[in-house]
């Protein structure tokens, strides 16, 4: 009977069947090798459930049901089968192992049609068990006539012909290898070269050199010194299959040559067997190679062909593309240019912004201005109200929204970060998807070049096709609300997501591939899906990212530097002195002066009219530096707000699955021993 489970045993075993063997119990602890390696193959498979087919999981996971199996039962008995072909003597050699004739020896092919059993008894029961689980039937276990203690503890069994005519002998000899814990292969002079048994078995089993015997039977048929050329030339055969041979103190195959009607060479067989069983490692060896084996029908699977990760590199390129996507070039830059020009107001003389004031009440009076805000699936925003998320630096990945009234003849302005002004003498609408002569919007794909009275929509670098007047040298496409419009050319305009999108998935793909590059195909597959998932809704994100940057830009600067106030003063007293001086000009003119009032009254003029200017270019020549830092922090921003995007909808994930891949690539290191 199988002896139950101690609560020590249970405690040991950690849910996979190791037991320990205790030394009062007559078990033993399971190898400390194989059972971490028994752990990181269970740990292995947990991992890669969601990962690999559940077929080229199936033979590691049988390795693992099969220890489980085998150390529940006794540790004190090691189970070695006798194997075949017809007419080797496999029969005689177990009766001659056994004393006495216990199994059946004859002429008839096959012979041999039940395994049968024999029984070293050991220091306690437990044999039942494993004669159960091999599905020995009782009538065919036996005890062997001498009871000799040199195999105390040896189950040895006699398997049907592995090339039986009868196809359920092969599939019950095919069963019961998977199951003992050692196999003595018989062959005789006749048939030791037989490739059935080279192709079939011993060439695929010949990792489990440790645990075989190969005995070359009826040496009593051959003359002289024929027997030990068949000996030399069945260990050529076994070196070629692969079998390691057991010689020289190395472990491996013990190949043995005998006669098992004459008795010769059985004696030197029972020795071996005897110290074989003794050690008591037969079952951790089998299972050992059980290991290796499944471990080796996985290595396509977990072992990279290079050095797997994410470079620095790929991260920057990617990082690029994305800033390219949402034209963060083009926002610093436009940026920069509002700066220059809010200097410039800020420092003009009284006489230009006054003139400046005028023309822009002026336009704000012909009809509602339109501002595009999207990019990359964004709408365009104008009289009403917008609609939008931003996060802790003000620019949020949530959507916006919005609508404009302008049709009739539509003129595109520059408006400074990247903006664009529509304004039209009618009413009308300005609608993403409808047609119209309104249009609007802001593109972040790139930046192009356009000429007075021309613009050029943006396609993949370029600008394309003549849509009207545009003012400045940098434009960005139209946005979303700018889809299915015209202005006046007749041609419509671009949505600037067409544009942007294609940015977008190269970037995901290209930075994908680089992450999947080496990876066994499952893993590579796993990555590209992470990157897919997240790369879904990255470009409406990015879009709104991009219209929180240029919102926040619109106001310009949010501190103004403490010298544009000191200009605005020098300005104004200029400007008082031209006034001084003009009336008294006037003076002089009615003739309330002499020619000294001439003199007195042109000197304040000309000082205002030539001051004015010059402190104006000073203004402008010193603004230049601050205006180009306050640009590069703005395209610094852009481009880490984008990149924020991209790292955690596409990175992360992508970094979540070679993460995964290490972890069980370590796993399968300990799993296969290396």
């Amino acid at each position: 009977m199988v002896q139950p489970r101690s609560p020590v045993e249970a405690e040991g075993s950690g849910g996979m069947g190791g037991y320990r063997w205790v030394a009062d119990g007559g078990r033993r602890a399971v190898a400390g090798g194989l059972r971490g390696r028994l752990d990181a193959l269970r740990e292995l498979i947990a991992l890669s459930r969601s990962r690999l087919d559940g077929r080229a999981l199936e033979g590691a996971g049988r390795v693992l049901e099969t220890a489980d199996e085998r150390y529940r039962l006794s540790g004190e008995h090691t189970v070695v089968a006798i194997a075949g072909a017809t007419g080797s003597g496999k029969s005689s050699l177990f009766n001659a192992l056994a004393g006495a004739n216990r199994s059946q020896v004859g002429p008839r092919r096959p012979t041999t049609a039940e395994p049968v059993a024999c029984v070293w008894p050991g220091g306690r029961a437990g044999a039942e068990g494993l004669l159960h689980r091999l599905g020995v039937p009782a009538h065919r276990r036996h005890a062997p006539a001498d009871g000799s203690s040199e195999l105390h503890g040896l189950i040895l069994i006699d398997l049907p012909d592995h090339d039986s005519s009868a196809t359920e002998h092969r599939a019950q000899v095919d069963r019961m290898l998977e199951l003992v814990d050692a196999v003595i292969w018989v062959v005789d002079p006749e048939k030791y070269a037989d490739a059935v048994l080279h192709e079939r078995y011993l060439r695929p089993l010949a990792g489990y050199a440790e645990v075989m015997f190969v005995v070359l039977n009826q040496v009593d048929r051959l003359p002289g010194d024929a027997a030990d050329q068949v000996v030399d030339d069945l260990r050529r055969l076994l070196d070629e299959d692969g079998l390691a041979l057991g010689e020289h103190g190395e472990p491996g195959a013990a190949v043995l040559a005998l006669s098992a009607a004459t008795g010769k060479g059985v004696g030197e067989l029972r020795e071996a067997l005897g110290q074989f069983v003794a050690e008591r490692g037969a079952a951790d060896r089998r299972l050992a190679a059980d290991v290796d084996a499944a471990a080796e029908r996985l290595r396509s699977v977990y072992v990279a062909q290079s050095r797997v990760g994410l470079t620095e590199q790929a991260r920057a390129e990617f990082d690029d593309r994305l800033a390219e996507a949402v034209g963060a070039v083009a926002t610093g830059r436009a940026a920069e240019r509002d700066w220059l020009r809010y200097a410039e107001r800020a420092c003009g003389s009284p006489w230009v912004r006054m003139r400046g004031w005028r023309g822009s009440r002026w336009r704000a009076g012909g009809s509602g201005a339109v501002t595009g805000t999207g990019a990359l699936g964004g709408g365009a925003t104008g009289a009403g109200p917008a609609h939008g998320g931003r996060g802790a630096d003000g620019w949020g990945c949530a959507g916006r929204t919005g609508t404009g009234a302008g049709t009739g003849r539509a003129e595109v302005r520059g408006m400074g970060a990247g903006r664009a002004e529509v304004r039209g003498t009618g009413a009308g609408q300005s609608d993403a998807g409808r047609g119209g002569t309104g249009s609007t919007g802001v593109g972040r794909a790139g930046v192009g070049r356009a000429g007075p009275g021309r613009a050029v929509p943006w396609r993949g670098g370029r600008w394309r096709g003549s849509v009207g007047r545009q003012a400045g040298s940098e434009r960005r496409p139209s946005a979303a609300g700018a889809s299915g419009s015209a202005v006046e050319g007749g041609e419509p305009a671009v949505d600037g997501r067409a544009a942007a999108r294609p940015v977008v998935e190269q970037a995901v793909r290209t930075v994908a591939g680089e992450a999947a590059y080496g990876l066994p195909a499952p893993w590579a597959q796993a990555v590209r899906e992470a990157a897919d998932r997240g790369a879904y809704g990255l470009p409406e994100v990015l879009d709104t990212v991009a219209a929180d940057a240029e919102a926040s830009l619109r106001g310009g600067p949010a501190v103004k530097p403490r010298w544009w106030t000191v200009a605005a003063w020098l300005q104004g007293m200029l400007c008082v002195l031209q006034v001084v001086g003009l009336l008294w000009l006037l003076g002089a003119v009615t003739g309330a002066g002499g020619a000294a009032a001439w003199i007195s009254g042109l000197l304040p003029v000309l000082l205002g009219a030539v001051g004015g200017p010059a402190l104006a270019w000073l203004c402008r020549v010193v603004a230049r530096g601050p205006a180009r830092r306050y640009g590069q922090d703005a395209e610094r921003r852009l481009r880490s707000a984008a990149a924020g995007c991209g790292r955690a909808r596409v990175l992360e994930p992508v970094a979540a699955e070679l993460l995964r891949y290490r972890e069980v690539r370590e796993q399968y290191a300990v799993a296969s021993g290396g």
